[in-house]
């Protein structure tokens, strides 16, 4: 097999891996349909409460897709149809984390700006260079990146096309924090075991509400913000948060 997708999961976090490192983890066809496969499985299985997404090696951690089975598919409607896997990763309810390394590019950039909270290691290189190439993006890039950094750094990036490092990634608030190398999967790996020690309905309802603030106006998302409060009162997990408070211990959400 030309590459894969592949998922375990421990300890209640799901790890979901390119794997095509002499490729740079550039996303194939196959590898599509099964990052959309593992993603409906994240979602249906109440073991998993969080979610690492990683690159395979240490050169990449996704170039995007793979130019020549772009340039395979035999008609623009073919095209259209096909298994777009950053929309998947941005549709899994739970929290995602992505550990970013060398070049995150394209596809593989829109993967990272899918996620929830974004790890970059030193050597991360991050860009959108489809214009480049003669076209654009179809995995989200021109629609979040105008809501994540506005639209005039936004425009650099996505027309132009040239890549940015680490430092200035952070700088624009698109990775939350830059570690070695060598500490990226510990970091990226704590981080997500945080997220599955939190209750699953108090996590899953902040992400559904900070999403909704990314496409409602004010009003409609702090009544939407409410509802999610309320489905949490109603979950009973503050009773165990309350209680941890009041016996001085670590909050046990189990579910």
């Amino acid at each position: 097999m030309d590459g894969e997708a592949r998922m375990s999961v421990t300890d209640g976090v799901a790890e979901l891996v390119l794997d095509r490192p002499a490729k740079h983890n550039a996303v194939t066809p196959a590898m599509a349909r099964q990052i959309w496969e593992h993603a409906a499985a994240i979602d249906a299985d109440d073991a998993v409460r969080a979610v690492l997404i990683r690159g395979a090696g240490e050169r990449a951690f996704c170039a995007g897709s793979d130019l020549n089975a772009l340039a395979a598919y035999a008609s623009a409607w073919h095209f259209r149809n096909r298994v777009e896997y950053a929309t998947a990763i941005r549709g899994i309810r739970k929290p995602v984390v992505a550990a970013l390394q060398g070049w995150t590019l394209g596809g593989g950039a829109e993967m990272a700006l899918s996620a929830d909270l974004r790890v970059a290691s030193e050597t991360m290189r991050l860009g959108f260079p489809e214009v480049q190439r003669g076209w654009v993006g179809g995995g989200g890039a021109s629609q979040m990146l105008p809501r994540m950094i506005g639209q005039a750094r936004a425009a650099r990036l996505l027309m132009l096309g040239d890549p940015i490092d680490a430092a200035e990634a952070r700088h624009l608030g698109l990775v939350e924090e830059i570690v070695p190398q060598a500490a990226l999967l510990e970091r990226a790996r704590a981080l997500a075991g945080r997220l599955a020690a939190l209750s699953p309905v108090a996590v899953q309802s902040v992400k559904a509400a900070m999403r909704m603030a990314m496409e409602a106006p004010l009003s409609a998302g702090l009544a939407y913000e409410n509802e999610m409060n309320v489905l949490c009162f109603s979950a009973g997990d503050h009773l165990e948060g309350i209680r941890a408070f009041n016996e001085k211990r670590g909050a046990s959400f189990e579910r």
